[in-house]
């Protein structure tokens, strides 16, 4: 028989969607959900069984999983229920594919996108966070704008529009960034009246990316959230807030005003990153409400063997509030028939006359 293992090889990038946080922040944070997480994990043996493989997850989300209290609040989610309801479903002749389809069914009740089951044969993954909402986004417009002369830096593709605004595309937090790209990239927009960051359909990546892009924008440090820490096994037991800020980089700072495009698709570390800029007095986010993922994520294996990966530790925005459920922009903006019919880009052209003013 096996027993769940929280696995802390997490810290590797398949595991962390975002890896990180300030260097100060991560070493007292994994240390503390490190005594945490393994004085939490009870000692029962689950077999590997198709009943034992759910108990045991099931009670690794119970234990562990960060955002029940949250989402018990929000949309009503009863775990215990969610349990009595999937376990009537379980039988000791499931082959693994059915074993599997309702352990993701269970998984589903999160409605969580940093939360996946993973096997030998399938992943399972939460999609619905971003399916109902409309894209707000078109590959083939955003190339419009920007040509075949645009530079390319750290990941950032970027070119002067001719009004005279500054223009970033951004697709991953995986791309790593630079201090000295970033201070090139700025450089280059010195003239310009204002800047756009467009960090629409951005899934996320590298949590530092995010930390020292927006740090070019503030010349003060600022408040720009909050972590807790799982104490125990309850559903409410967390330590007491702590605050996290960001710094003002040390090199070359942006002064003019930026204006950063989101849509549904953002989500993690672009999510954080919409979350820090929204924070800072000369940025404004526009388009639509991002697709959140607000919990760093962890795994835990199965006595199968099969990984489940899951929100386990909370972060917050500056009043407090979570944002699982994204960061609502400061202007609502959705792309529109008659401009993509004349090839623009409906968001684009409003951050564009906004700076203008």
């Amino acid at each position: 028989m096996k027993k769940p293992v929280l696995m802390y090889s997490c810290l590797r990038k398949s595991v962390l969607m975002y890896s990180c946080l300030r260097k100060t922040i991560l070493l007292s944070s994994f240390l503390f959900m490190f005594s945490c997480l393994t004085s939490c994990v009870d000692e029962d043996e689950f077999p590997d069984t198709p009943m034992g493989n759910f108990e045991a997850l099931w009670k690794i989300i119970d234990e562990h999983y960060c955002f029940l209290d949250y989402k018990r609040q929000e949309y009503g989610l009863d775990w215990q229920q969610a349990h009595d309801k999937y376990a009537q479903r379980i039988n000791g002749n499931m082959s693994k594919e059915q074993l599997f389809e309702v352990l993701a069914g269970l998984l589903s009740e999160l409605r969580d996108g940093h939360v996946n089951l993973t096997a030998a044969h399938d992943m399972a993954r939460y999609w619905q966070w971003y399916e109902s909402y409309p894209a707000n986004y078109n590959d083939s417009l955003q190339r419009v704008y920007l040509g075949t002369d645009y530079r390319i830096s750290s990941g950032m593709q970027y070119k002067i529009l001719d009004d005279n605004i500054g223009y970033i595309r951004y697709e991953s937090f995986n791309n790593s960034v630079g201090s000295g790209n970033l201070t090139e990239v700025l450089n280059y927009f010195m003239l310009c009246r204002g800047l756009i960051i467009d960090i629409r359909s951005n899934g996320g990546g590298d949590l530092t990316n995010a930390e020292k892009i927006a740090s070019r924008f503030t010349n003060e440090r600022v408040l720009v959230g909050y972590i807790q820490h799982k104490t125990g096994p309850g559903h409410s037991d967390f330590s007491d807030m702590e605050p996290r800020y960001l710094d003002p980089a040390a090199s070359l700072r942006w002064q003019k005003p930026v204006i950063v495009l989101t849509n549904r698709h953002v989500f993690s570390a672009a999510n954080e990153f919409a979350m820090y800029m929204k924070a800072l007095p000369t940025a404004r986010l526009i388009g639509d409400i991002t697709g959140g993922g607000a919990g760093m994520p962890f795994s835990s294996s199965l006595p199968n063997g099969w990984v489940v990966r899951f929100s386990a530790v909370p972060l917050y925005d500056a009043k407090r509030q979570p944002s699982e459920f994204g960061v609502i922009p400061d202007l609502y903006v959705a792309m529109r028939d008659e401009h993509f019919k004349r090839g623009k880009d409906t968001i684009i052209e409003v951050a564009r006359k906004l700076l203008s003013k």
